[in-house]
């Protein structure tokens, strides 16, 4: 029994000083790593407008690049003699050649044709009666537009009070 209680005593005994003491340590060496961490940092908007400055130089520099290109000459690879030259020359040169070219009028359009991928005739079903076979001849369509070459109904019909025509009797 003797044991039991000495380890309660052992686990409700307060830590020594030194204990204590070095937790407090701990602490505030971590603090010390922290401001020299974050201390040197740049705070409010110094830091902003630096940034805003370098871009708006860097911008600034690639558009002067950019416009010394478009508007000088230069080699681009002179081994092979190709050269660059200024936007408005170019555009003058192109304006000049087309100029020059006589106009050619434009081809009809072309309906894209659909995919090659239809059944062979030999596995394709047969055609109904009155659809024209491939291969046999076809007479000549009739433009859009014009009438079709059998009357219709209504236009056989005469107008009320006239003699109607006597219809032609089949063999």
């Amino acid at each position: 029994m003797a044991d039991t209680e000495s380890l309660r005593q052992v686990a409700h005994s307060r830590a020594p000083l030194s204990t204590w003491f070095g937790i407090v340590l701990l602490f505030a060496l971590f603090g010390i790593i922290v401001l020299a961490v974050i201390g040197p940092a740049p705070r409010g908007s110094d830091y902003e407008e630096m940034r805003a400055k370098k871009r708006v130089d860097n911008l600034k520099t690639s558009r002067e690049e950019a416009a010394k290109v478009l508007t000088t000459y230069g080699w681009i690879d002179k081994n092979k003699g190709v050269a660059r030259i200024p936007i408005e020359r170019a555009m003058k040169l192109t304006v000049a050649e087309l100029a020059r070219q006589k106009p050619a009028p434009a081809g009809p359009i072309a309906a894209p044709q659909p995919p090659a991928a239809s059944p062979s005739p030999a596995q394709a079903s047969p055609a109904p009666a009155g659809a024209p076979q491939p291969g046999a001849a076809q007479p000549a369509a009739s433009p859009p537009g014009q009438a079709p070459a059998s009357p219709s109904p209504q236009a056989t019909q005469s107008p009320p009070g006239s003699p109607s025509p006597a219809p032609a009797k089949a063999p």
